[in-house]
Protein backbone atom coordinates (compact mmCIF):
# COMPACT_ATOMS: atom_id res chain seq x y z
CA UNK A 1 0.00 0.00 0.00
CA UNK A 2 1.32 3.49 -0.53
CA UNK A 3 -0.56 7.08 -0.53
CA UNK A 4 -1.01 9.26 -3.31
CA UNK A 5 -1.05 12.85 -3.05
CA UNK A 6 -4.88 13.50 -3.96
CA UNK A 7 -5.02 18.10 -2.97
CA UNK A 8 -2.38 20.36 -3.15
CA UNK A 9 -2.84 23.08 -0.52
CA UNK A 10 -1.82 27.46 -1.85
CA UNK A 11 -2.87 29.30 0.74
CA UNK A 12 -3.62 32.82 -1.15
CA UNK A 13 -5.54 36.34 -0.25
CA UNK A 14 -8.54 35.63 -2.72
CA UNK A 15 -9.42 32.50 -3.62
CA UNK A 16 -11.79 33.33 -6.03
CA UNK A 17 -9.45 35.75 -8.17
CA UNK A 18 -6.76 33.15 -8.19
CA UNK A 19 -9.69 30.52 -9.49
CA UNK A 20 -9.79 33.05 -12.46
CA UNK A 21 -6.35 32.20 -12.60
CA UNK A 22 -5.53 28.35 -11.94
CA UNK A 23 -8.57 27.30 -13.46
CA UNK A 24 -7.83 27.77 -17.37
CA UNK A 25 -4.40 27.59 -17.06
CA UNK A 26 -4.89 23.99 -15.67
CA UNK A 27 -8.25 22.74 -17.31
CA UNK A 28 -9.91 22.80 -13.86
CA UNK A 29 -12.93 24.11 -12.53
CA UNK A 30 -14.39 24.86 -9.41
CA UNK A 31 -15.40 21.63 -7.94
CA UNK A 32 -15.71 22.26 -3.86
CA UNK A 33 -16.68 25.64 -2.25
CA UNK A 34 -15.57 26.07 1.43
CA UNK A 35 -16.09 28.70 4.03
CA UNK A 36 -12.33 29.27 3.24
CA UNK A 37 -11.57 28.49 0.03
CA UNK A 38 -12.52 26.81 -3.46
CA UNK A 39 -11.28 23.66 -5.06
CA UNK A 40 -10.61 23.00 -8.03
CA UNK A 41 -9.96 20.67 -10.31
CA UNK A 42 -10.23 18.37 -13.61
CA UNK A 43 -14.17 18.48 -15.03
CA UNK A 44 -15.76 15.06 -14.33
CA UNK A 45 -12.94 13.59 -12.48
CA UNK A 46 -13.86 12.01 -9.69
CA UNK A 47 -11.81 12.98 -6.23
CA UNK A 48 -8.94 10.51 -6.43
CA UNK A 49 -8.98 9.01 -9.38
CA UNK A 50 -6.98 11.73 -11.57
CA UNK A 51 -4.57 14.55 -10.86
CA UNK A 52 -4.70 16.17 -7.78
CA UNK A 53 -7.12 18.90 -6.91
CA UNK A 54 -5.48 22.70 -6.31
CA UNK A 55 -7.18 23.41 -3.00
CA UNK A 56 -7.15 27.54 -2.90
CA UNK A 57 -7.73 28.01 0.89
CA UNK A 58 -7.93 31.70 2.13
CA UNK A 59 -5.76 33.33 4.53
CA UNK A 60 -4.81 36.86 5.71
CA UNK A 61 -0.97 36.70 5.70
CA UNK A 62 -0.30 34.31 2.34
CA UNK A 63 3.23 33.88 1.77
CA UNK A 64 4.04 35.30 -2.00
CA UNK A 65 7.16 34.53 -3.56
CA UNK A 66 9.06 31.54 -3.43
CA UNK A 67 7.39 28.62 -1.36
CA UNK A 68 9.27 25.36 -0.04
CA UNK A 69 6.88 23.48 -2.82
CA UNK A 70 5.92 24.95 -6.20
CA UNK A 71 3.91 23.80 -8.90
CA UNK A 72 5.47 22.95 -12.06
CA UNK A 73 3.36 23.10 -15.39
CA UNK A 74 3.68 21.68 -18.91
CA UNK A 75 2.06 22.95 -22.28
CA UNK A 76 -0.48 20.45 -23.17
CA UNK A 77 -0.48 20.66 -27.22
CA UNK A 78 1.32 23.45 -27.94
CA UNK A 79 4.80 24.50 -27.64
CA UNK A 80 6.32 26.46 -24.38
CA UNK A 81 6.83 29.88 -26.16
CA UNK A 82 2.87 29.97 -27.33
CA UNK A 83 1.99 28.60 -23.55
CA UNK A 84 4.07 31.26 -22.38
CA UNK A 85 2.06 33.70 -24.04
CA UNK A 86 -1.51 32.45 -22.82
CA UNK A 87 -0.38 32.48 -19.07
CA UNK A 88 1.03 36.07 -19.39
CA UNK A 89 -2.35 36.97 -21.21
CA UNK A 90 -4.05 35.08 -18.17
CA UNK A 91 -2.09 37.00 -15.48
CA UNK A 92 1.32 35.27 -14.89
CA UNK A 93 4.19 37.58 -14.69
CA UNK A 94 7.92 36.62 -15.23
CA UNK A 95 9.71 36.00 -11.48
CA UNK A 96 13.57 36.61 -11.14
CA UNK A 97 14.81 33.65 -8.79
CA UNK A 98 18.18 33.57 -10.03
CA UNK A 99 18.14 32.23 -13.52
CA UNK A 100 21.38 32.48 -16.10
CA UNK A 101 19.20 32.25 -18.84
CA UNK A 102 20.66 28.88 -19.41
CA UNK A 103 17.09 27.22 -17.96
CA UNK A 104 14.94 25.15 -20.52
CA UNK A 105 11.71 26.49 -18.00
CA UNK A 106 10.66 29.82 -17.44
CA UNK A 107 10.29 31.15 -14.14
CA UNK A 108 6.32 32.87 -12.97
CA UNK A 109 4.25 34.38 -10.67
CA UNK A 110 0.61 33.82 -10.71
CA UNK A 111 -1.50 37.26 -9.84
CA UNK A 112 -0.88 36.78 -5.69
CA UNK A 113 2.75 36.81 -6.70
CA UNK A 114 2.77 32.94 -5.99
CA UNK A 115 5.78 31.49 -8.08
CA UNK A 116 5.44 28.48 -10.58
CA UNK A 117 7.45 27.29 -13.59
CA UNK A 118 6.36 26.83 -16.95
CA UNK A 119 8.38 23.41 -17.95
CA UNK A 120 9.49 23.14 -22.09
CA UNK A 121 8.34 19.50 -22.85
CA UNK A 122 4.51 19.76 -24.56
CA UNK A 123 2.55 16.29 -22.72
CA UNK A 124 0.15 16.42 -25.17
CA UNK A 125 -3.57 18.12 -25.67
CA UNK A 126 -5.59 17.85 -22.44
Amino acid sequence: MACRITELVLECRDPDRLAEFWCPVLGYEVVGHEPDGLELGPPGVRFGDGPPTLVLARTDQPRPGKLPLHLDVSPAGCDQETELARLTALGARPADVGQDGTESWVVLQDPEGNEFCLLRTDVGAA
